[in-house]
C-alpha cells in the first residue's frame, strides 16, 4: 500500500494562514523529492512547490513565493506546506507527490498522489 494523504485544508478568510500535512503510509518519503500541486476549478494544474530529498533545496511557484514554505520532517515521515498570506486566488485543491525526478526536473515523473485537501479562501 502506497498513500500519500493530505490534510489540514479547510475554511480561511483572505489574509489567513493554513498548514498543509502530507503524511505517508507504506513507504518512507527519504529517498523522494517532494512537490505540492494544486488545481482550481476551470484552471489548469499548478505546481505550487518542491522539496529535495534532503530537505536543502526547495522552490516555488512564483505566486506563492515570500508567503508559502514547504519544509519536510523525516521522523514523522511527512511534507508540510505552510501558507500564509492567504487570499482568493490561492482557493484550489492542494495535492502533495512523492517524485522519482529531483525537484529541477523539467516534468515531474510521480510515484504516488495523494488525493487532495480543500483550501477555500473566502470572506
Amino acid at each position: 500500500q502506497l498513500q500519500l494523504v493530505e490534510s489540514g485544508g479547510g475554511l480561511v478568510q483572505p489574509g489567513g494562514s493554513l498548514r498543509l500535512t502530507c503524511a505517508a503510509s507504506g513507504f518512507s518519503l527519504d529517498a523522494y523529492a517532494m512537490s505540492w500541486f494544486r488545481q482550481a476549478p476551470g484552471k489548469e494544474r499548478e505546481a505550487v512547490s518542491c522539496i529535495s530529498a534532503s530537505g536543502a533545496f526547495t522552490n516555488y511557484a512564483d505566486s506563492v513565493k515570500g508567503r508559502f514554505i514547504i519544509s519536510r520532517d523525516k521522523r514523522k515521515n511527512t511534507v508540510d506546506l505552510q501558507m500564509n498570506s492567504l487570499q482568493p486566488q490561492d482557493t484550489a485543491i492542494y495535492y502533495c507527490a512523492a517524485l522519482y525526478t529531483a525537484c529541477t526536473a523539467p516534468t515531474p515523473d510521480c510515484r504516488s498522489w495523494g488525493r487532495g485537501t480543500q483550501v477555500t479562501v473566502s470572506s
